[in-house]
């Protein structure tokens, strides 16, 4: 086969002062920064199903996305042809890591054994490739969204028969995943919630998403799946109303079920800010919970109401992401999946470069300014000094549980009003300000 992008070299490191676009301008691999090299800290994914798959369509046109080396087909060869054109891709761009959906590497049959047997052939492939190449699988996942079938939903569907579907294709992805190497597995539940509560018994979908979860725990363990499983939430788009809402609601889930030491989250920037939230926040509340696995970085356009999956580019996010990492002390299994595609305007196979390239130096960016922020240390000494009052004396005792309503009334009678200090936000800003 020859080359899909004949007239792009591989994309090397030139420096802030370099005008190629083709050109990192700060992402350099093997720089060192807080102690590990930038892709360890990265761990760099592309997104198989929006770099391979996407045809740049909206609600109101068709396709514009240009990619010569696809003829169209559901073919096998096809398919496989596409496989080969995601590593070039990857080992031109010096990303590493991939992601899929099982139906868009792999054309969908007419049966579940023809689907089955599809999916192995193009895994096939997909492992020859990894071999050869050295690129690893980051997660796996099965598309339980965009068939009729599940336009009620698969897991939480009201038709026993769409659930038992659904459990056999994540099976077989699970499979395929555990096959690749992947070093995780993420469940999305894009059709996971409802419409209106009119036709919904709530109660009993939430039982039955919790018992396919627990059907993919046992039989994680049973095929010797070492990787973990991801939630990624979301809270609305394509349904009304999604179970796994936002970071919080899916711990709570999670914690209800008893399935939360089989499971982290995969927190995408654009869910987050569907949710209301902040992607920060979402990062916080997985964190604190410690339950952040993985990244989906993209972002999203607030002046529109849906998610459009656009490249991060905001250096103040991408701050804000690396500091949060850093503190968790970086990715174990998980990484930086651009879950994002290029505008529809963008359409030509060089604008895939262009938006990973400004992505990745985006990141890189971040990075270093967060490294910076955390050894320059007076973010966290303001921290540290604003919460000083429970290190020790009565907030201490508050902290340990050694007091309750009474004591603190007591303490409160004797001691009168509380002096408090001010939260400093603006200061705050202005110091985050001489970094970046």
């Amino acid at each position: 086969m020859s080359e899909a992008f004949p007239d792009i070299p591989k994309i090397k490191y030139e420096g802030p002062k370099s005008k190629n676009p083709l050109s990192f301008k700060h992402y350099h691999a093997d720089e060192v920064v807080a102690g590990k090299k930038m892709k360890d800290h990265m761990r760099f994914g592309v997104a198989y199903w929006h770099a391979m798959r996407n045809t740049l369509s909206d609600p109101f046109g068709g396709g514009t996305s240009q990619k010569p080396w696809d003829d169209g087909t559901d073919s096998i060869a096809n398919a496989q042809r596409r496989a080969r054109v995601c590593f070039e891709f990857m080992e031109k761009l010096g990303v590493d890591y991939y992601c899929f959906h099982d139906r868009d590497v792999a054309p969908e049959g007419r049966s579940l054994a023809e689907s089955n047997a599809s999916l192995d052939a193009v895994a096939d492939e997909l492992e020859r490739l990894q071999r050869d190449t050295g690129k690893k699988l980051l997660w796996g996942t099965a598309c339980l969204f965009a068939h009729p079938r599940y336009n009620q939903g698969a897991a939480t569907s009201p038709n026993a028969n769409v659930f038992a579907y659904g459990a056999a294709q994540v099976k077989k992805a699970l499979e395929v995943t555990h096959r690749l190497g992947g070093e995780g597995y993420t469940f999305w539940g894009g059709r996971e919630g409802y419409a209106t509560l009119w036709n919904t018994n709530l109660k009993r979908e939430m039982d039955h998403l919790a018992r396919f979860m627990h059907m993919a725990v046992d039989y994680k363990k049973k095929i010797g799946f070492a990787g973990p499983f991801y939630i990624e939430p979301k809270p609305r788009e394509p349904s009304t109303h999604q179970y796994d809402s936002d970071s919080a609601a899916c711990l709570n889930f999670l914690r209800e079920y008893g399935l939360l030491e089989h499971f982290k989250l995969n927190i995408e920037t654009n869910h987050a800010t569907l949710a209301g939230h902040t992607m920060r926040h979402e990062l916080e509340v997985a964190l604190a919970a410690g339950a952040l696995g993985s990244i989906d970085a993209n972002t999203g356009d607030e002046l529109i109401g849906w998610d459009t999956d656009q490249f991060p580019t905001d250096i103040y996010l991408t701050t804000e992401i690396m500091l949060v990492l850093l503190k968790m002390g970086g990715f174990t299994t998980g990484g930086l999946n651009f879950d994002a595609k290029v505008r529809r305007e963008s359409f030509e196979p060089v604008d895939l470069f262009h938006a990973h390239i400004g992505g990745m130096d985006a990141f890189a960016r971040g990075l270093k300014i967060a490294a910076a922020i955390i050894e320059d240390g007076r973010l966290e000494g303001f921290l540290k000094q604003r919460y000083s009052t429970f290190d020790s004396g009565i907030g201490a005792q508050i902290e340990r549980g050694d007091v309750g309503f009474e004591e603190l009334e007591a303490y409160t009678l004797k001691n009168g009003e509380p002096a408090i200090g001010s939260g400093r936000q603006e200061m705050l800003e202005n110091l985050v300000n001489e970094f970046i």
